[in-house]
């Protein structure tokens, strides 16, 4: 009961938060940007997919998928500290990736760092790490979680 409670004040928001309406991420500057209308609401520093350069073509290629996706849905029980789902593939994804008789590859997600891994920050902060995912720090998960709801568009540009 008392973790439902923890989760539940964790992720509400706060009187002067941002309406977030788009997460823009930006892989050759691993900047992730929280849009609220036009203006960058908050900006953090990612890591990427150990292979960050190019669009997720297949699964295990380690690149960070890019093109519209959408957030749909949230892990408070991710092997990292909290992920949000990334949508990908999108229909254009798996067709390519059946064209070419591989699969596309999926579970990508915003996330923090591996779970128990906090106090390592400093290895994680700076280096492309992920299998493809976009990861942030502990911190900046938990306050894109509470300002980033299901539904909200996601564009990662190259």
């Amino acid at each position: 009961m008392l973790i439902w409670v923890c989760l539940l004040i964790s992720s509400a928001p706060f009187a002067d938060d941002p309406m977030i309406s788009k997460v823009l991420v930006l892989k050759s500057e691993r900047k992730m940007q929280l849009l609220a209308g036009e203006s960058v609401a908050r900006e953090y520093r990612i890591s990427l997919g150990d292979n960050p350069i190019g669009h997720k073509q297949q699964q295990g290629d380690e690149r960070t998928p890019e093109g519209h996706y959408l957030i749909d849905f949230r892990n408070p029980q991710s092997r990292y500290h909290r992920s949000l789902h990334i949508t990908y593939p999108n229909a254009v994804d798996k067709q390519n990736a059946k064209t070419r008789g591989v699969s596309p590859g999926g579970d990508i997600f915003i996330h923090g760092l591996p779970n128990g891994m906090g106090w390592m920050e400093s290895a994680f902060v700076g280096r492309d790490w992920t299998d493809g995912c976009i990861a942030v720090t502990n911190a900046e998960i938990e306050e894109i979680w509470r300002l980033v709801k299901n539904g909200t568009p996601i564009e990662i540009r190259p």
